[in-house]
Formats: structure tokens, sequence, C-alpha cells
């Protein structure tokens, strides 16, 4: 389709890899939805959603990052100065634009650069506030530190001279006003309708392509030899001509992560080995299959400590999804674990929110607003220790999958998460955010 130059031109900018940023390409296609022409900007290291790809009101630009070999502190303002150029240049060369929209963080240099390119172009600058860049700098520089007081300042600095702002969380516009006297809408971050539950179905074809890459899905619980390929997969079964849950199924737990410093995995590791020996001790619990998606630094450390414990009874994988596959996954789970804490204590894990949308009770780590998104004990669990959430999981799959009672707790939870996913991504975004971009 031929694009039309008489439409407005919204910037999005993400400082990052696109196709880990689920909310900014969320703005980019309800931007394109209402009539936009949008051209997101960011690091292209996985692939974005297909929605994005195809709409033809949505161009894509690389940013080329920079990898150089040197001591830490060069590595980082190397990557500064690198990102300053290489951000600000691709800004003037694309085409203009009536609107920016970027995340934060990473603050620098994405506000500086991107305050200086909406003043000097006389373009609408907004943003949209997943986070504090200096609270996730301050988990590994002491509060004194003179890097971390600049950035700090930084920060306050640009992110006031915005046009308009957005936030995750009502705790977050509230210390946005109080702290730096910046006015922010709470944009809630909601599913978008390709999180939605899904029928046996569908779980048997999803079960059987993952089994075609993981042998996990597909072996016998205590077996080395594959089930029969296209009638059984380690979950599900065909019978006669429906297709059902198997009863001796083994619970599929599942979480997705950044791999990063705020998200404390052995959490979740202690909690397996809890439910491991419980495993031995009871005759109610049924083997545990543990999917854990997602890149980050920190993924090479905790395989090789997932290796270590070589449990008999839990299984973990860690496979890398295409984001076409993901909405798939989450919905196929049991039950889900999130992780995330927060650096600074006042955003949500969008992760939850996907499960909800999938139908899909989580329990999730206890902080500051997670009681913005979870009701504890309604929707979902939270949790402070991995002995908590050992015990929540070992409840949730007792006696699996024939416990009356706890399936009754499941059902009850699940028609909670069905009021939840009434409200999607679009309706929220036209509702709180549209206004911005008359």
């Amino acid at each position: 389709m031929e694009e039309n130059y008489s439409k407005k031109v919204v910037k999005v900018v993400v400082l990052g890899d696109i196709g880990r940023s689920p909310r900014m390409q969320y703005h980019a296609l309800s931007l394109a939805h209402s009539g936009f022409n949008v051209n997101i900007i960011g690091y292209l290291e996985s692939s974005p959603l297909p929605e994005i790809l195809n709409n033809p009101n949505i161009t894509v630009t690389k940013l080329v990052s920079l990898n150089l070999n040197a001591p830490k502190i060069i590595q980082y303002f190397a990557k500064t100065l690198w990102q300053t150029f290489s951000l600000f240049l691709t800004l003037l060369i694309t085409r203009s634009c009536d609107y920016l929209i970027c995340q934060n963080p990473p603050a620098i240099p994405t506000l500086p650069v991107c305050r200086f390119y909406c003043l000097v172009t006389k373009t609408k600058f907004i943003i949209d506030w997943h986070n504090y860049a200096y609270s996730i700098m301050a988990l590994s520089l002491k509060p004194s530190h003179p890097l971390l007081r600049l950035a700090t300042g930084i920060e306050k600095c640009f992110g006031q001279s915005s046009d308009h702002n957005l936030c995750v969380t009502c705790a977050m516009k509230d210390d946005l006003i109080e702290n730096w006297g910046i006015v922010a809408t709470v944009l809630y971050d909601r599913p978008p309708k390709i999180f939605h539950p899904i029928t046996v179905q569908e779980k048997h074809n999803w079960f059987l392509k993952l089994g075609a890459q993981l042998s996990e899905f597909m072996k016998e619980n205590n077996a080395e030899s594959c089930v029969d390929v296209g009638t059984k997969t380690l979950f599900t079964e065909v019978v006669g001509t429906d297709i059902v849950l198997r009863s001796g199924r083994p619970g599929l737990l599942f979480s997705s992560t950044s791999w990063t410093p705020d998200e404390d995995f052995g959490v979740l590791l202690e909690a397996l080995q809890i439910y491991e020996t419980s495993y031995s001790l009871s005759k109610h619990l049924p083997k545990l299959l543990c999917v854990i998606t997602g890149k980050g630094p920190m993924k090479e450390y905790y395989q090789k400590q997932i290796a270590s414990r070589n449990w008999q009874h839990v299984k973990v994988v860690t496979p890398w999804l295409d984001a076409c596959d993901y909405p798939t996954m989450v919905a196929s789970a049991d039950l889900g674990v999130c992780l995330h804490t927060s650096s600074s204590g006042l955003d949500l894990p969008m992760k939850v929110v996907d499960m909800f949308g999938a139908g899909l009770p989580v329990c999730a780590f206890e902080f500051k607003c997670i009681n913005e998104l979870i009701e504890d004990g309604t929707n979902g669990y939270t949790f402070k220790t991995s002995d908590e959430l050992s015990k929540q999981i070992i409840k949730w799959f007792d006696k699996f999958p024939n416990n009356i009672e706890q399936n009754e707790i499941a059902e009850r939870m699940r028609n909670e998460l069905n009021k939840f996913q009434k409200s999607r991504w679009e309706d929220n975004w036209q509702l709180r955010a549209r206004k911005f971009f008359n």
C-alpha cells in the first residue's frame, strides 16, 4: 500500500530491542490504527510483532549497536557517545514528525537527544515512564556516586521538559508529581487480544510444534522413549475423535524473564528444590515441567545453576520463543511465576498482564505497588520468600489434576481474570493516551 504523506507522523523511540519492548509496539499499533504514520526507531535484536512488520502505516528504522572490547567504564562512555550520535542522526535523516514518544528508561542519552531534536524541529515530546533509570543504576552504584547523581539530575531535568507524560502505575504518578513536579497520566498495561485462553486442540498443536524442538514435551514421565507423534504429547492425547488433556500429565509451570539482577531467579530455583524434595515424600504431587523464556545477561549463569541441581522429578527448559508463539505458550501453562521486583518499586511486570490476558493465574513476588495488579488469593498469589513460593506451587499441584477443591479455586481465579480481560490495551489507550496526539 502506498504511504499516505498527508497523515500526521509519530516517531516511537526505543533505545533498546524493539522485539522486547511490547508496550512501545502496542503504542505504535494503536497510533497506526488511529490513522497516524508511525516510525519505530530502535535495535532489532529480536523480531517485532508480525502486526508491526505487516502494517502499511508503520516503518521500522534499525539503530546500529556498538560492540567494543574494553574495560566497562570505557565501554559505558563509548556506548553513550555512539548512541547519542547514532540516535540524533537517525532522527534527523528519517522523515519529519509531529510527535515523538520515547520510553524511559533508558534516560541517557534518550531524553536529552529526543528533547533537543523536538526543540529544533518543534515536535511535541511525550515520555512514557516505565521505571526510573537512576533506580536501575543504583543497583550497582553507591548513592553518593557522582555518576549516579549526574544521571539522576539529567533524568529529572529532561523529564520535566516534556510536553506530556504517561506512566504505568498510580504509585509512579504520585512519585513523579511529589518529587519532580512532573504531571503524568496513568496508562496501565493491558493485554492485547493476542493473549487469550486457548482450546485443548490449540494446546495439542502447540505441544506438537514445541516437541519438535524440545523432547521434554514428548517424553513419557518415566521413560526415555517418546510418545506417539501426532496422537499424543506429554500433556495431551487423541481419544477417538477428541483431543483431551492426559490424566497423568505433569504440571506445567511458566515464567519469563530478561535475566537481569532485578529478578532473582535463585528464589524460583530454591522453591523448585523444595518441590523436588517434597515429591519424594508425597504420593500426591505430579512431576513438574518448568518453562522459562527470555534473553538476558544472567541466562547462562542460571542455566548452569539449573544443570547442577540434577533434579529427577522437576525439569526446567529455557527456550527462546518467537513473538507469535509466546502467547500460545502462556495460555498452555497451568500456573505462572513472576520474579520481577522493580528497582524503584513503582512499575508493574507486563508479563503478569500477558498471563492474565491468557487466563493464567500467577504467583508474583511482592513489592510496593504489586497490589495495583494482583489481589492476593483472588486473581493470583504474592510471595516474599522461596519458602512461600514453594508452598503455593505445592498447594496448586497437590493431587493434580484431580483435586476438586484446588480446581474450584483455579476456576474462581480464572473467572476473575475474565473480568480483567474485558479491558484490553486498545480501549485503554484510546481512553488515556489518544488525547495527547490530537
